[in-house]
């Protein structure tokens, strides 16, 4: 063992750090399929946006503003009607089902 280490310590190490990185990334990109997407409308902000969901996330509006900005590729917050934006708000999947025809 101690051979095989001696040989071939660096391609293993490298081997390691490259699967950790994959699921870290992998992670990363599971994560954005929970956040919602928004339209924007005609005169609205990203700052509005920050307060419109300010009760659903859990950063200060600044800090929701340059997250919208870093992920969405804005530069100088500016934002156009119809531009669709990732927002770090979670999406809710529960949603109650309906069954027709059932009685209770």
């Amino acid at each position: 063992m101690k051979k095989i280490w001696e040989n071939y310590s660096y391609a293993l190490i490298l081997l390691a750090v490259s699967i950790i990185f994959s699921l870290v990334a992998k992670a990363h990109l599971n994560n954005e399929d929970e956040y919602i997407t928004v339209t924007i409308e005609e005169g609205q902000s990203l700052w509005e946006i920050a307060e419109n969901y300010a009760t659903e996330h859990n950063l200060s509006e600044n800090e929701f503003v340059s997250w919208v900005e870093k992920e969405n590729g804005i530069i100088g917050e500016k934002v156009f009607p119809g531009d669709e934006l990732v927002i770090p708000v979670t999406a809710e999947y529960a949603e109650p089902t309906q069954i027709a025809g059932a009685e209770r």
